[in-house]
């Protein structure tokens, strides 16, 4: 497949000497066509900077790679390119339709043209009925709505978002994630960048963590989380001899005993067994073995780490254990 976007080696320094901040430190990122890609990581990771030099917003110290199959920074290019900034500022004494078509007319789109999509977008995005309303009458949510809309009212191909759940209440997140899945379904690419770690793990096809101007892991959730993931076993034994002989069945398989599931009252005579890994060959000799050992099968249950699990591990000073600091270096 194709990529949307291939970046390599990409820098950003403000300021020289011992002053200089690094913003970015070689940013290396990936991201295919079609899919919705979430740039994830903490404040002063990098994020909106590296949109901002997507976007040529602001000018990298130095960088290479292409967008949309040109070099990066080709402005016939980024005419094919929707983006909400961050922190968008638009004109409260125009209505949503009027933003959307004052957008249109900027991005070169003819006037029959841009009121047709205004039309469809406001539909897309839930405004039909504040389509006459100005925007100093909208709420947040509203907003960021209307933002949505001019970013698509030039049909691009890709779509980039920054922070586009800031500040919304949960459902308005919710309509915002329905929204980028259907702009997916038409075959968009959408690139989002968030520090909402839930709101990724719900929308993304494939993430990239960035901390301190770099790209610590790049995949599917299911990619990054593979080496830690595990199967865990909830058995019940009549007594302790039964516990014994359970253990003792599925220890030369690699199964140890784990923590009790939420709930499990002490004495209960269950057993939790976790063995790492995804094979699904050995957990099944397990389960024989458990069941031969005269015990009852409660639970089966693989378990991977979650999104936030991951953005732990990566932010986490590999020295002291402790979340990095804004600035420092690993």
């Amino acid at each position: 497949m194709t990529a949307t976007l291939d970046v390599r080696g990409v820098e950003k320094t403000y300021g020289k000497g011992k002053r200089a901040v690094h913003a970015l430190r070689g940013v290396d990122m990936r991201v295919e066509g079609g899919e919705v890609f979430g740039l994830l990581g903490p404040n002063g990771a990098g994020k909106s900077t590296l949109v901002k030099v997507l976007m040529t917003v602001i000018r990298p110290t130095k960088a290479s790679g292409t967008l949309l199959g040109k070099p990066l920074g080709d402005r016939a290019t980024l005419a094919r390119v929707g983006y909400l900034p961050e922190h968008h500022r638009m004109p409260e004494y125009l209505t949503g339709r009027q933003v959307i078509e004052h957008f249109g007319a900027l991005s070169g789109v003819d006037r029959v043209t841009r009121k047709r999509r205004a039309t469809e977008l406001l539909e897309l995005t839930g405004m039909t009925q504040w389509e006459k309303v100005r925007l100093a009458g909208y709420s947040k949510g509203m907003r960021q709505r209307i933002g949505i809309a001019q970013a698509l009212v030039n049909e691009p191909r890709l779509v980039v978002l920054d922070e586009p759940t800031d500040g919304v209440d949960p459902t308005g997140r919710r309509d915002i994630r329905q929204m980028i899945a259907a702009i997916r379904q038409r075959g968009c690419t959408v690139l989002v960048n968030s520090h909402l770690l839930s709101e990724l793990e719900l929308m993304c096809d494939r993430i990239a963590i960035l901390v301190q101007g770099k790209v610590e892991r790049q995949g599917t959730i299911a990619e990054l989380t593979e080496k830690d993931a595990r199967h865990e076993i909830v058995v019940a034994c009549a007594d302790e001899a039964a516990r014994s002989r359970a253990m003792g069945s599925v220890a030369g398989l690699g199964f140890v005993e784990g923590v009790a599931p939420p709930g499990a009252a002490a004495g209960s005579g269950e057993l939790t067994l976790v063995r790492a890994g995804v094979d699904e060959a050995v957990l099944q000799q397990g389960i024989d073995a458990l069941r031969a050992s005269g015990c009852t099968i409660r639970s089966v249950m693989p378990r991977r780490p979650s999104l936030e699990e991951l953005f732990m591990q990566a932010v986490r000073d590999p020295g002291t254990g402790k979340a990095l600091e804004v600035g420092a270096k690993r």
